[in-house]
């Protein structure tokens, strides 16, 4: 004999012949884990709103990083997809669209304007991708606009005016003046505000609208100190915010008018300096909670760090908070099946940044705090010091509209 063995000859024969056939599979197998989680990442980088889409670029970077330095998922990286949606909603809907069909994203995350959010909505909804809008925007919990795939990570007009409203009504008055934006956002926040203050029994002196992008109110504040109303709610936001903040402070509104603005951006502050002096508003997010928030330091201290320590802007904050909650329920759902992490991110209870947040189960809105801030240019710490937090409502359901005022059904 010379040790050759015909049975075992055609043992591994077979073997060799089940290893060659399941080859194509385990290439393709491994080929899909090591391939890239793509998050598609739509906001308006250029126009009115592009210093707020680009800090939330720069804090959504951070959510990628972290899911990525702690492993990723099954070998998987993370990686941001951005696109410019140039705050046109037919130009979201394009964008959206390459990002799904061309790049194959597995999940979207973005948006600056509550018209652009619900064009990117729709696109995904369609198709059935994962969208976690981070803007502003009352529609997207409504039925009508809602699908399952939806999930709104921002605060909504009326969660944030309503809470600068029931501050800011009984301290200051009752006629209120409103200056607001004419699209969504503008008509969402005044709604708002409209709502919070039938409690203190406001009255609605002015009700006037601008464009987006207007450089000159001069026509409009001549009018409204005429009615010397006690509050003015400016509802509108980015560069309309800082020009029409500090066209009424030239006027001498202040003199007799609170200013108030449903969502004070501390890039709007950091652009128009002392005009906002006493400007009160809300906000989802503001630096300083690291003085009593363990999550907000660690994310301010990453922030920092990767950015010259620069701090993260409140719309940058939610960038990171939209990307980071869709990697966490990759992870809580071991998969990036989307009904797996549709399921997940109902059930997600977290504190990423800010403090303890939840999904409601029925619109997939962000339970969470909103915080009422008055601007300031004194006893300032740091250059960055342009607020101080006046109040807080915690994150309660009952400053949500109720599932069934929304349209869904139990």
């Amino acid at each position: 004999m010379t040790g050759f063995d015909r049975r075992g000859l055609l043992k591994g024969g077979a073997a060799a012949s089940a290893l060659a056939l399941a080859a194509p599979a385990l290439l393709r197998s491994a080929a899909a884990q090591g391939k890239p989680i793509r998050i598609g990442f739509p906001v308006p980088l250029t126009g009115a709103f592009g210093a707020e889409a680009n800090d939330q670029v720069r804090a959504a970077q951070i959510a990628i990083k972290e899911f990525n330095e702690a492993g990723g998922f099954e070998g998987r990286q993370a990686e941001l997809l951005v696109r410019d949606d140039k705050l046109n909603p037919g130009e979201a809907a394009t964008r959206t669209l390459e990002l799904i069909e061309k790049d194959q994203v597995n999940f979207l995350v973005g948006g600056l304007s509550a018209a652009v959010t619900l064009s990117i909505n729709n696109v995904a909804r369609e198709r059935g991708v994962i969208y976690n809008s981070i803007t502003q925007s009352d529609a997207i919990n409504e039925a009508k606009d809602f699908g399952r795939t939806t999930f709104h990570e921002a605060l909504n007009p009326h969660m944030t005016a309503g809470a600068v409203g029931r501050h800011v009504f009984p301290k200051f008055g009752k006629r209120v003046a409103f200056l607001s934006a004419d699209y969504a956002y503008g008509h969402e926040m005044m709604r708002g505000f409209k709502r919070a203050g039938e409690a203190s029994g406001i009255q609605v002196v002015a009700d006037i609208r601008h464009p987006i992008g207007a450089s000159d109110y001069s026509a409009f504040l001549p009018r409204i100190a005429a009615l010397k109303p006690d509050v003015l709610c400016l509802c509108n936001f980015g560069r309309d915010q800082v020009v029409s903040i500090q066209q009424a402070t030239e006027f001498g509104l202040k003199r007799t008018t609170k200013l108030v603005a449903p969502v004070l951006l501390f890039t709007s502050r950091k652009a128009g300096g002392e005009a906002f002096d006493g400007v009160i508003g809300g906000t989802s997010y503001y630096w300083r909670l690291e003085d009593s928030v363990p999550s907000a330091k660690a994310f301010n201290d990453k922030f920092r760090a990767a950015y010259n320590g620069a701090v993260p802007s409140d719309y940058g904050a939610l960038g990171y908070a939209g990307v980071r909650s869709v990697l966490e329920a990759v992870k809580a759902a071991k998969s990036i099946e989307t009904d797996k992490v549709v399921t997940a991110m109902e059930g997600l209870k977290a504190d990423f940044y800010k403090g303890p947040q939840s999904f409601r189960k029925c619109d997939h809105q962000s339970i969470q705090s909103v915080l009422v801030i008055e601007s300031k240019s004194k006893d300032m710490k740091t250059p960055d010091d342009v607020f101080t937090i006046v109040g807080t409502e915690g994150p309660d359901e009952k400053f949500l509209r109720s599932c069934d005022e929304l349209g869904h059904k139990a």
